[in-house]
């Protein structure tokens, strides 16, 4: 498959996913959001075993899996919480989130962002636990994202780092695709596992 194949494949599914995000309700939305702070709290506790730490995870908006009680719920367990930012280039940086800090609409991006001291790597590096977005996830562990590309970028840079984070992508049930299903281009990293709103899933082939 060309470069120009895999891009168009990634479109596709991820538009499908998205229309088919559009129809939820909001009541199977606000439904999903409890459950996914309930199975992510729990991967996380499993994670950094039960000691309070800090964890990346990120916003969901729009139509994606909402991700506020996901947040809440690390930040009630103990935990530090880094949301990204969006710079230019492509790059993330990173905010500790607390209830009542503001959010405001990113420059680069359609998503909301904290306001406050921006961190770079380094910080981020040091988390115990990762959640990121997804549209679309398959069972190899390869991983169609928003098409920003932040993502792949932030993950290369921590493999370069040496950096090891467990990490998560957060998407609904139904969003999980059979082995094979999403090309994989050289940039892109496995995701080792997946909280859906029926659980966390690991993923054998990518771990």
């Amino acid at each position: 498959m060309t470069l120009e194949d895999s891009k168009a494949a990634k479109d596709e599914i991820r538009a499908a996913h998205r229309r088919r995000r559009a129809l939820l309700t909001l009541q199977e939305r606000q439904d999903a959001g409890e459950a996914l702070a309930k199975h992510g709290a729990a991967w996380a506790d499993s994670v950094t075993r039960g000691k309070a730490a800090t964890v990346c995870a990120y916003l969901g908006v729009g139509a994606e899996p909402p991700t506020l009680p996901l947040i809440a719920a690390l930040h009630d367990a103990g935990h530090k919480v880094l949301l990204p930012v969006c710079e230019p280039g492509r790059e993330l940086k990173w905010v500790f989130w607390a209830p009542g800090v503001d959010l405001v609409k990113s420059r680069y991006a359609p998503i909301l962002e904290p306001v406050g001291t921006r961190h770079e790597i380094e910080v981020a590096g040091e988390a115990a636990a990762l959640f990121i977005p997804a549209t679309a996830i398959d069972l190899a562990g390869s991983r169609v994202g928003q098409g920003g590309g932040y993502y792949d970028k932030f993950l290369g840079h921590l493999e370069s780092a040496g950096k090891h984070i467990p990490l998560a992508a957060v998407i609904y049930d139904g969003e999980l695709l059979p082995a094979g299903r999403i090309p994989v281009e050289a940039f892109d990293r496995p995701v080792p596992g997946v909280v859906l709103p029926s659980g966390f899933r690991r993923l054998a082939d990518a771990a």
